[in-house]
């Protein structure tokens, strides 16, 4: 009862070391059938109660409570009068449960982790840009515990994609607008999002940022100098810039790769694993080839053609012996190699997509611009339609390239960078908490159930 109040501890013991249903858990389901009641939400009375009170009470919080702690009980390991029951803790959370769990006759007792299994994975949710980037890890899936957490980058790479494809000052200053207003709770209906804020605004500033550089302030209006590139006019430069952020953020991936590859396997995951130094070393290559081609040198040539070699070796030896070895071994590392190239072109190719979408974004504020001005020229009656125009058509360029900048960039993390970072998923640390109150009040929890 003391561990289930503190919310802190997973259990880890398999459903198969017990022979049934523990007797009291049966019993106390067994009333909730009887009840009519299917999920209630578990509760624990600070004193042992009596289940036909609590049925005849219509206390199904109690009674679901009373089954949980039955079944873990019933799956300690016993030996003689001790009973234990395995599990994980944080370590900053240990010393708290050991003087909560001291008073009552129990032990805390650190044991080495089992061979061959990984902790569950909690990660850190300390600062509110970290816990607002956190989604975008968690959608794609629990990183395994050795792994490096990528929250933060993962973060920036995000918004800085979602900006180079919804670069707009003026509308990025309305994604500010609107991330502020969220962190302030208005409209109260937004209150859901409030954690989301840095988010929003991050990916506001990265438009704004983008947008400067541009030159677009809802559209082409004129107010806004341009300091790098107008979409409309240097789509092949765009289109080199945004390979070029693509080839960069790979880079990192690969980085990251390599690091999870150590941690979770050793040297030798890390060096002829495709995520690895191998598939690292012919992406280095192939960017020394098309560095030849832009640039006309032919030791550029030479350092990638043999780095790429180099590493195509190391991942035919890593994928041959992930195949059995043999013959069939050696056709199904030929097969991979060939498919690992290709993605690996598909995969840079895609970042295209930055630029596609950014010129998608500079056409529609020029349109509803060129729109505007038209109109303007009618007299009064055209000024009026004009400003129609000029606001119904940016609320409907921001919405829609901000949805599409959104997905884009989302399908950009995950397909072309996570499949890199994470070859495996990790487990969620899920803490068995079960709050506890008096037998059969109906208020809230108890002040032990809060800490």
């Amino acid at each position: 009862m003391r561990a289930a109040a503190a919310g802190t501890m997973q259990f880890d013991a398999d459903d198969d070391t017990a022979a049934g249903p523990a007797p009291a858990a049966a019993a106390a389901r067994d009333r909730l059938h009887r009840m009519g009641v299917t999920a209630p939400s578990p509760a624990l009375a600070v004193a042992e109660p009596d289940l036909d009170e609590l049925e005849r009470a219509g206390a199904a919080d109690l009674l679901a409570g009373e089954a949980e702690l039955a079944d873990h009980a019933d799956r300690a390991v016993r030996h003689g009068a001790v009973a234990g029951l395995p599990g994980w803790c944080p370590e900053q959370r240990m010393a708290a449960l050991r003087d909560r769990l001291s008073d009552v006759g129990a032990a805390l007792v650190p044991l080495p982790a089992p061979r061959g299994i990984d902790p569950p994975t909690q990660l850190t949710d300390s600062g509110v840009v970290r816990r607002s980037f956190a989604t975008l890890v968690s959608t794609y899936g629990t990183v395994p515990y050795p792994d490096v957490d990528p929250t933060l980058l993962a973060g920036l790479a995000y918004v800085l994609m979602f900006g180079m494809m919804f670069g707009d000052a003026g509308q990025g200053l309305l994604l500010v607008a609107m991330g502020l207003l969220v962190r302030a709770g208005w409209p109260r209906r937004w209150a859901f999002l409030r954690p989301m804020w840095p988010f929003v605004v991050s990916a506001g500033v990265a438009s704004t940022l983008f947008g400067v550089l541009y030159g677009e302030f809802f559209g082409p209006t004129g107010v806004l100098p341009v300091l790098w590139l107008a979409p409309l006019a240097e789509p092949i430069r765009l289109l080199a810039a945004a390979v070029g952020l693509g080839a960069v953020l790979l880079a990192g991936a690969y980085v990251l790769a390599i690091v999870n590859r150590w941690r979770e396997g050793g040297a030798r995951s890390a060096i002829y694993a495709s995520s690895g130094i191998a598939g690292a070393a012919v992406f280095l290559g192939l960017g020394g080839v098309a560095a030849d081609y832009l640039l006309h040198n032919r030791a550029l040539l030479a350092l990638g053609s043999g780095c790429a070699v180099v590493g195509l070796g190391l991942a035919g030896v890593g994928f041959a012996v992930a195949a059995g070895g043999g013959t069939t071994g050696v056709l199904q590392a030929v097969i991979e190699l060939f498919d690992s190239v290709i993605r690996l072109g598909s995969n840079l190719v895609s970042f295209a997509r930055l630029a596609a979408f950014g010129l998608t974004h500079a056409a529609l504020g020029w349109l509803v611009w060129s729109g505007t001005v038209a109109l303007w020229r009618l007299g009064a009656l055209g000024a009026a339609a004009a400003a129609v125009l000029f606001v119904a058509g940016n609320a409907v360029t921001f919405a829609l390239e901000g949805l599409v900048a959104a997905v884009q960039a989302l399908r950009l993390e995950f397909y072309e960078l996570f499949s890199r970072i994470f070859v495996t998923e990790g487990r969620p640390f899920r803490p068995w908490y079960i709050p506890t109150r008096s037998a059969l009040a109906a208020g809230p929890s108890t002040p032990e159930a809060a800490s």
